[in-house]
């Protein structure tokens, strides 16, 4: 078996206000970190596992594993995505996800297939005969067709032998590139699959690195479709570019209208960039320079991802492509849009972009197959995030609304793309599920995926966005808020999802975007808490049904934190709500308690019960031989009828400033969460020769803090360097002139002290 850790590389998709498998390898601004210690173990403890329940992942003994991604929750709890291959063959299908308990010890597995692969690994079709057939299946002009991949197409839950090609050119309206993937049984040679890996808005490279000598700066952008926005932008002497380097080196540029050749990347003499009227070629990449950065922020700020990629790194926008083209793309590195109808409407609208490049999330986690079910929740993901990415960036001149596509206007009658909240309106979206969704085109089938997050995240019948019917006879649905829905969907795609998940799956129930959006829910609000009932309620009225038991009619209550984890210096203590909510029948008397606890710690809550639909205080005071570490508290509450727990993670921190030894300078501070603070002392300090900066930031275990490197200049202090990675030390080195500077530290989550050590030139 092939366990060792390996951090994948970016995988390429097109995409079309939709999504698409990834097969072309991309670069980024920045390597990707090493593994952590925590990932590293979990690795070890998986692939233990592996060997020991090797029916649960359906393995065979011609099998290998290769790690693609790791993820550790703040309770220990971990889940370590694989990818298959049979007998060195690539299987699609074939990936699986390790779930293991806070202890290491195995819980279970997400799996897409049915059973072991048993298949034999000698075509009967040949190559040539399937390179033909793919060549056939083109539209348009061909400029490559690819060697055929003989590879295990699994995503049936079933094991096949088929040959894949991908031929490359230009589909039929003579603007739009295509590579399209054409799957052919190696058996009976029949086309049994085909997806494009550019997916654009209509159906049917390398980041650049900013100069050590350039500042980033804000700017002010008048955008066609936010209004007035900050973007931020990249100083360089006298001239500013639309460089971000505060997002990965993300640039937009001017393609003037060309399909091919360099893309310009916008400057400007005063940092105010575009008038709003897309006579002024600025205005478009205003739009896409504002959607790219507000889609990273969501992505980091909501759910802690660090970019589209997960490594940091920033997505180029290209504007103005092509002439008269009605489209937008998405090719797996950058995003791609056209000027519209005319040259008139280019497609720079936040949801677009938020859609597509959302597909670079999912691909970058789950991997959903572009085509069928799961080419639907592949669809219905990106528009779920595209519209989340809208309320997000909270725009009054395009408000968050439930639709996808309203000021592009791409129909020319001012309809949307799509309605979340009837997906039916657009006269082909399935709003309910039926035998005949799997066989619709994904951007169709993605009504129901759609409809579901609607209707869990605002209700059923009347709402501010529109009327949500249910379907047939199924019950009401009362929403529980788009900030309780998009955190239960992006954790399903993340931790439970594979490649082949779909809407119903008689031949693996548990292989369902149901079952999962349900561990999710269970994961993050209890099991049988309102979310997870409303989970249930939402799937049935869109006609999803499901396996799962239903929750008791008899009395219930569900068991929350709120915050979920607290960090503390031996000595300290630190202290969380606990809420308790009625999830069925009558409030009850609840007992609460707490284990978990490390030595010389100990638990009271104030009150010590509560009736159900009551809250506590909970406080854990820590002694100073109190070790330090991370400690998965469970908080459980006992009723007459139930016991229901929730698990508070606890921090110990240990000595601080052991990583940042040796500096001219040590600074030392406490932060509280979303907290900075400035040093030297609240002030700065003055360099009266050029040279090299170099800084260390010791931060206390299980936060996210960040350094910036700041510098005073004509307009104020500008950020000329940062390092922002997702754990609590970092480190940067900056090459600059003589001036006055000082840094910035930040908690971006968890609170505690700090060491920071600097060299000055």
């Amino acid at each position: 078996m092939r366990g060792s850790l390996r951090t994948p590389a970016l995988a390429g998709v097109a995409l079309t206000l939709a999504a698409a498998t990834v097969l072309v390898a991309s670069t980024s601004a920045s390597a990707d970190p090493p593994p952590s210690p925590a990932d590293a173990a979990a690795v070890a403890r998986a692939e233990q596992a592996i060997e020991r329940h090797r029916d649960a992942i359906r393995g065979a003994g011609q099998d290998d594993y290769k790690v693609q991604t790791v993820r550790v929750d703040a309770d220990g709890t971990s889940h370590v995505r694989y990818h298959r291959t049979y007998r060195g063959l690539r299987v699609r299908g074939g990936d699986f996800v390790v779930h293991l308990r806070p202890d290491g010890a195995f819980a279970d597995a997400s799996v897409g297939l049915t059973e072991a692969l048993t298949l034999g690994t000698s075509p009967k079709v040949s190559a040539a005969t399937a390179a033909g057939k793919a060549k056939s299946a083109f539209t348009g002009k061909i400029t490559e067709v690819g060697d055929p991949e003989l590879f295990v197409d699994a995503s049936s839950g079933q094991g096949r032998l088929a040959w894949e090609t991908v031929v490359s050119g230009w589909a039929a309206d003579g603007q739009t590139p295509s590579r399209l993937h054409v799957i052919v049984d190696a058996g009976s040679g029949e086309v049994t699959d085909s997806y494009d890996e550019i997916r654009s808005a209509v159906e049917g490279a390398t980041t650049a690195t900013a100069s050590t000598s350039s500042a980033l700066v804000d700017g002010t952008g008048n955008s066609i479709y936010s209004g007035t926005v900050t973007i931020s932008t990249t100083q360089s002497g006298s001239s500013y570019s639309m460089v971000d380097p505060d997002r990965g080196n993300g640039r937009t540029c001017d393609m003037n209208n060309r399909t091919s050749g360099t893309c310009s990347t916008f400057t400007d003499p005063d940092n105010t960039w575009g008038t709003g009227s897309n006579g002024n070629r600025q205005s478009a990449g205003v739009d896409a320079h504002h959607g790219a950065a507000k889609t990273f922020d969501y992505f980091k700020n909501v759910h802690g991802r660090n970019g589209i990629f997960g490594n940091g790194s920033g997505v180029p926008s290209r504007v103005h492509y092509g002439s008269n083209y009605v489209n937008a793309f998405w090719d797996g590195s950058q995003m791609t849009y056209g000027d519209g109808s005319g040259n008139s409407r280019p497609l720079v609208a936040i949801d677009v972009a938020g859609h597509e490049m959302s597909h670079g999330v999912t691909e970058n986690t789950a991997g959903l197959v572009y085509s069928g079910e799961s080419g639907g929740l592949n669809e219905a993901t990106s528009d779920i995030f595209g519209n989340m990415v809208e309320f997000y960036a909270g725009s009054g001149a395009d408000p968050g609304d439930y639709q996808v596509g309203e000021k592009i206007d791409i129909r020319g009658n001012g309809t949307p793309l799509r309605y979340m909240y009837d997906p039916a309106l657009d006269g082909s979206s399935h709003s309910c599920w039926s035998t005949r969704t799997a066989s619709v085109d994904v951007h169709y089938s993605s009504g129901v995926g759609n409809h579901f997050f609607f209707d869990l995240a605002e209700g059923t019948g009347a709402t501010p966005y529109g009327t949500s019917p249910v379907c047939g006879s199924a019950p009401a649905v009362t929403g529980i808020g788009r900030e309780k829905a998009e955190k239960i969907w992006f954790r399903a795609l993340d931790a439970y999802f594979t490649s082949s998940t779909r809407y119903v799956n008689s031949g693996n129930p548990a292989n369902t975007a149901r079952a999962y959006t349900l561990r999710a829910a269970t994961d993050l609000y209890g099991s049988c808490s309102t979310e997870y009932r409303t989970v249930q309620a939402a799937w049935t009225a869109v006609n999803v049904a499901g396996s799962d038991a239903p929750c008791s009619s008899g009395n219930d209550f569900s068991v929350s934190v709120s915050p979920t984890s607290a960090s503390t210096a031996p000595g300290g203590s630190v202290s969380t709500t606990v809420s308790t909510q009625v999830t069925g029948g009558s409030a009850q008397t609840v007992a609460l308690s707490a284990a978990g606890l490390p030595s010389g710690a100990t638990a009271s809550f104030d009150p010590s019960s509560v009736q159900a639909g009551g809250t506590a205080r909970l406080t854990v005071a820590t002694t100073a031989s109190t070790p330090a570490g991370t400690y998965p508290v469970t908080v459980t509450g006992t009723g007459a009828t139930a016991t229901r727990t929730a698990t508070f993670t606890l921090t110990v921190n240990g000595p601080g400033g052991g990583a940042c030894q040796g500096f001219e300078t040590t600074k030392t501070g406490t932060l509280s969460s979303g907290a900075s603070q400035y040093q030297p002392d609240g002030g700065s300090f003055q360099t009266t020769v050029s040279g090299t900066h170099r800084a260390c930031l010791d931060g206390p275990n299980g936060t996210d803090f960040d350094l910036y490197l700041q510098k005073r200049g004509t307009f104020g202090w500008s950020t000329v360097a940062r390092s922002t990675s997702t754990g609590p030390d970092e480190s940067l080195t900056y090459n600059g002139t003589a001036g006055t500077y000082r840094y910035r530290v930040h908690s971006y989550s968890g609170s505690g002290d700090y060491t920071l050590g600097y060299d000055a030139p």
